[in-house]
This record gives C-alpha cells, structure tokens and sequence, in this order.
C-alpha cells in the first residue's frame, strides 16, 4: 500500500488513561495465565513484532512483558550481524534465539529486516533479498510444523504520526537513542518502505503464517487490540496454581541488626526534592 496512511480507516476517539489501564490491566492478568499455560503444557511462542520506526512496537513490548516472569518470556532484540554471521545462512542467528518447551520469545524485529531495511537500504544483494523470500515461507512452515505458535504483528502508523513521534524522540534526552540516522532517513524513503512491505506481504502472508496489522497512531488503542489478539489466538485455559497464604511469622529469638554505622547506605536523595 504505498498511500501515506497504509489504508487506514477511521480512528475512533482517545481512550481516557483510567479506562485504558483499566483494561491493560485486565489483558496483563490474562498475558499472566497464557504464560502459566505455555510453562504447563511446555508450549513454545513465538512472536514477531515488525513495522514502521517509531509504530509503538517497543512500548507495547514493555506491556506485553511487565506481568512475566522473564525466566519464560524473553525479548530478543539482535544487533547488526558481525563479519561471522554475515558468513552464515541468514536464519541460522535467528534459529538460535527460538524458544525451548515451556518459552515465550518476543523478536523485536526479526528475521524480516532482510526484507525491510536491508533491501531499502542497500544492505543486501537483490540475490539475497530474493533468496529470503523465497525461504521465509518454508522456514516458518517448518516451525509451524513442529509445533512452534507463530505470531506475527506488522505496526502500522501514519507518516504524519511518525513525524511527530521522531522530534518528540529528538526533544527528550532520554528517548534519543532510539534514534539512529538511518531512522532519520525512513521519512524520506517511506514510498520505498511501503513497498518493501507490500512486496513481503505478498510471500509471507500466507494462510498458514498470516501477517496481522495493528494500527498505531493511537498507542494506547494499538498496545490493547494487539494483546487482545493475540490471546484470542492461543488456545490457553487458566492453569494458575492455587492462592498462597503467608505463614505466620515465628516469635523473635533475639537476633539484634547490626548498628547502621557499619554498612554503607544509598544517601537519600529523594529527602533534597522535599526542600
């Protein structure tokens, strides 16, 4: 879809922080159970989350994972390949990352950078580029076919929206680094990216490893309707272990703290901002 909004449909109205977090909370309760649900039934998930810079992927990440343990669920965000692994089949980094039994692997970007960046940049031969889409298929046919639950989000946002996003990043110190010159420069190729998507849909967007689009000018909406999804997808059931109840504490036999002047504590900087 190469027009500047990606088809885009109608918006509807902002939703108000309270009900927003209202129902974060409620998908996170449900993120709990699905991953009780996979550790349990020793399932493996996978999901990928790809899109424009700046879509809102990282932030809903952060939500997806806030409520899990990180002993189950672990975020995979690979560097740019060394001299090595640029020897390598381009997969092979990749498969390595995937999850064991019992696993939940989030990739913030993918093995789909090949057919994004890479080829609009430059970065790849056409050769390679046309190897990738011709073995994407088969490689997610096959962790499909041993039982691996793909998902896979593309995020999408206005070029407006994108904007906007970028000299926000620009203006806050601690959101800089997310920016990178070649970040920059999306907003000057976004045709070019918009084709690179439409081509990679058209191999990849198959029945058995469909593509599912969140619409992101509106974060808080987007983070809801992909969590929402993607329980809907998985056949989970509420496995979570019966409500602990705390012991009650044993009477004291003495045990007397050492004085404070011999440990080294952090100096109370939060007493300065009450000044």
């Amino acid at each position: 879809m190469a027009d500047h909004h990606e088809g885009r449909s109608r918006v509807p109205g902002r939703l108000s922080k309270a009900r927003y977090e209202r129902e974060l909370y409620r998908l996170q309760t449900e993120l709990v159970k699905l991953q009780e649900w996979v550790r349990a039934e020793g399932a493996r998930l996978v999901v990928v989350f790809e899109g424009r810079d700046a879509a809102g992927k990282g932030s809903t990440i952060k939500r997806v994972t806030a409520p899990l343990n990180p002993r189950v669920a672990r975020v995979v965000a690979l560097p740019r390949p060394t001299e090595r692994e640029r020897t390598q089949w381009y997969f092979q980094r990749y498969v390595e990352q995937l999850p064991a039994a019992g696993e939940i692997v989030l990739f913030d970007r993918s093995w789909y950078n090949r057919a994004g960046v890479e080829r609009v940049m430059g970065f790849c031969t056409p050769t390679e580029y046309q190897r990738f889409l011709h073995q994407c298929p088969v490689v997610e046919g096959m962790l499909v076919e041993d039982g691996i639950l793909l998902r896979k989000y593309w995020f999408s946002v206005s070029d407006d929206v994108q904007e906007q996003r970028f000299r926000q990043r620009l203006d806050d110190p601690t959101r800089r680094w997310k920016l990178s010159p070649i970040d920059l420069e999306s907003l000057t190729r976004w045709e070019d990216y918009s084709r690179a998507k439409d081509d990679m849909f058209v191999h990849t967007d198959l029945p058995e490893t469909p593509w599912y689009v969140v619409e992101s000018d509106d974060k808080r909406r987007a983070r809801l309707n992909m969590i929402a999804h993607l329980l809907s997808t998985v056949p989970y059931h509420d496995v979570t272990p019966p409500v602990l109840e705390l012991p009650p504490r044993p009477p004291g036999t003495g045990y007397q703290r050492p004085p404070r002047d011999l440990q080294t504590y952090v100096p109370d900087h939060s007493a300065d901002l009450e000044t």
